[in-house]
């Protein structure tokens, strides 16, 4: 006799999460009495709870809490959606401060709805588990400060971060990634490679690239201006500052001034007039600078398109809660770059471009992409017909490319719709990356025209592009995504010779200066060490090539290899091996 069996569902892990989020919440209510709660929603990583509490939780504390959700859990309490009258919901949040103004939040008509597991109830739109028992297995991982509501003005809550999993075995594997994640922290990496620093005497977001840093940095920099000039742009370079006239012109003093440094007041005295103050401000971003180059002269149609790139450096005015290491910065590199071009020839440029934007990510190691088409929101400036014909190009380049895109209706600026890509690194963590993004806006602002085959003057389509976003941050990503040990060609030091004494110093120089002359990034370790610790040293410090000297090696003009990855290779000509490193560099 064949059994029916029910369907099994699967949960999304969202839902999931914020289900502990609601547990986690109504064991801090039975462990401390009078605690005050905001907000607890699920998270990419997991999920948190905002509270005010006289107490400070501590991870010493967590233990106890863990223990109270787990038996929680263990009386597989029902999750009960409930929508209340408002004056009821102001009832059951009686002295529940943060929770009565969230309520107010609510415009007045909406439903109320509430969710109940056994005494807790909490202000939610859910959804929910059926049940508390269907929450596998749980665990806190981290507290920390957070504004309420993100306003620095306000109070400051604590947040308290947790994990959840449907099994124990999947929330064991998880903690193994996050402290793999912890172990390749661009920012512990970043130290213990010397790479870069922050300093506060400079002040906060402000990065120093070191020697090897910028040794990465040229050789992406390097990389990045020949592919360009290979696929037809022209460099521009520009100015720090720019005029209060020029960010009135192109509306970010209007729309963006909170996240720019504040104004610079300087006296001008061009010698031919009375002397008079102007407000300057550093640039948040190079497009302004790029159209002011465009309108320098006139363009006829048969110029266009005009493609100009620049490794240009901006600065924003980042708060405390949201700057991180090399991923979010004040000041920083933009790689950014500007198409002009008429209508007859956007689908061209964006098919180029977003293939070129694929290369360039795949030479960095980053084979996992997936697309995202924002298109036109509600409020929007440019006309409908170009915002068609935009989005249609945009749509046309993903499909001829096959990759796999998701569109986000009405989720594009309101300048213009755009193409955003996503890579995801080792630990399969996802990065947004390159950006291609219409503007509609900027060329009506500044007034940019070119005179088309009717003699007849035309705005022609402006088209913003970052392939990397910024080199800080996509130098943080790389940190993480190789921690540390970089690929030949990026790595800053490539090579480093080992002499077994004293006696090699000259050949291990002369090795050295072979290579450095063929471009190859080499030092020599002159320390009175020992073979073995100068091998432990260099794969700490994650050279992809040690090369070991000896009496035997100067007198018959060899080098002993050492991989990186693999260990001893053997004994090469030194001619050979220089050959070898040049080819797997261009690799």
């Amino acid at each position: 006799m064949l059994k029916h069996l029910e369907p099994t569902f699967v949960q999304p892990l969202e839902t999931l999460r914020h289900s502990a989020a609601h547990v986690m919440a109504a064991a801090l209510c039975r462990l401390y009495p009078g605690v005050q709660l905001d907000i607890g929603p699920s998270t990419d990583e997991g999920f948190y709870y905002d509270i005010d509490l006289e107490h400070r939780i501590a991870p010493e504390g967590f233990a106890s809490i863990e223990a109270e959700m787990r038996r929680l859990i263990r009386e597989d309490l029902p999750f009960e959606r409930l929508e209340v009258p408002r004056e009821e919901a102001k009832r059951i949040f009686a002295g529940q401060r943060y929770k009565l103004e969230r309520l107010a939040d609510i415009p007045e008509g909406e439903i109320v709805s509430l969710y109940r597991c056994g005494d807790f109830t909490d202000l939610c739109r859910g959804p929910h588990l059926a049940r508390t028992g269907e929450i596998g297995a749980v665990k806190l991982t981290s507290v920390a400060g957070s504004y309420y509501r993100g306003d620095e003005k306000n109070q400051m809550l604590q947040r308290l971060y947790g994990i959840a999993a449907a099994t124990q075995a999947e929330l064991d594997e998880e903690l193994a990634r996050r402290e793999e994640a912890r172990r390749r922290d661009h920012r512990k990496v970043g130290r213990e490679l010397e790479l870069y620093s922050i300093s506060d005497m400079i002040g906060p977001g402000l990065a120093l690239w070191h020697p090897k840093g910028a040794r990465i940095r040229v050789a992406i920099e390097d990389y990045w201006r020949r592919e360009h000039f290979r696929a037809g742009y022209e460099m521009v370079f520009t100015p720090h500052v720019g005029r209060a006239a020029l960010w009135e012109t192109s509306g970010h003093l209007g729309f963006y001034r909170e996240s720019m440094y504040p104004a610079m007041t300087v006296t001008e005295d061009e010698g031919h007039a009375a002397a008079h103050s102007e407000q300057y401000f550093v640039k948040p971003m190079n497009c302004p600078f790029h159209i002011e180059i465009y309108k320098s002269r006139r363009w006829s149609y048969r110029d266009l398109p005009l493609r100009w790139a620049e490794l240009g450096t901006v600065y924003r005015f980042e708060k405390e809660g949201v700057r991180h290491g090399l991923l979010r910065v004040r000041g920083f590199t933009q790689d950014d770059a500007h198409i002009f071009c008429t209508p007859e020839q956007i689908e061209d440029e964006i098919r180029r471009t977003l293939s070129f934007a694929l290369g360039v990510l795949r030479r960095f190691g980053f084979t996992e992409v997936t697309a995202y088409l924002a298109t036109r929101p509600e409020k929007s400036v440019g006309l409908p017909e170009r915002w068609e014909q935009a989005t249609a190009a945009l749509e046309s380049a993903l499909q001829a490319e096959g990759l796999n895109y998701e569109r986000d209706e009405g989720g594009g600026a309101f300048y213009g719709p755009k193409i955003d890509l996503k890579i995801r690194d080792a630990l399969g963590r996802p990065w947004q990356l390159s950006t291609i993004q219409f503007d509609f806006n900027e060329p009506e602002r500044f007034e940019m025209n070119y005179i088309g085959e009717d003699g007849r003057e035309h705005q022609p389509y402006m088209v913003h592009r970052a392939l990397l976003g910024s080199l800080e941050r996509f130098f943080g990503i790389l940190i993480e995504h190789y921690a540390g040990a970089f690929p030949l060609w990026l790595a800053p030091e490539q090579v480093r010779v080992l002499p077994l004494s004293d006696k090699q110093l000259d050949y291990a120089q002369r090795v050295a200066d072979e290579l450095r002359a063929a471009d190859v990034r080499v030092t020599v370790d002159e320390a009175a060490d020992k073979l073995g610790a100068k091998i432990r040293r260099a794969q700490l410090e994650k050279i992809p090539y040690m090369l070991v000297v000896g009496g035997r090696e100067a007198e018959a003009g060899v080098v002993a290899v050492r991989s990186r990855e693999t260990g001893d290779q053997g004994t090469v000509p030194l001619a050979d091996f220089v050959k070898r490193i040049c080819t797997e560099t261009q690799a």
